[in-house]
């Protein structure tokens, strides 16, 4: 979790050399400032965006079904107190 208000003010004071984020605080708006500062890289929600983890995201997705269809508990359930 970021203040990005406070990220603001740490970059522009030089506490902070740099940022990356692909996640904001309130999306889709930035904190005022964040994007014209010249030490960050800001990426529209991308970074898990690899061959390698969308695989394994597809891996995770079928696991879960296949609980389902069996009745079971999910691997990864978006709430765990909900039982099969």
């Amino acid at each position: 979790m970021v203040d990005e208000s406070a990220l603001v003010e740490a970059l522009r004071n030089d506490v902070i050399a740099g940022a990356g984020l692909d996640v904001f605080e309130d999306e889709p708006q930035l904190a005022p400032g964040l994007a014209e500062l010249p030490n960050t890289v800001l990426l529209p929600h991308v970074g898990r965006a690899t061959v390698p983890v969308r695989a394994e995201m597809a891996r995770l997705s079928a696991l879960n079904a296949i609980a389902m269809a069996e009745g079971r508990l999910p691997v990864h359930p978006v709430n765990p107190l909900v039982r099969a």
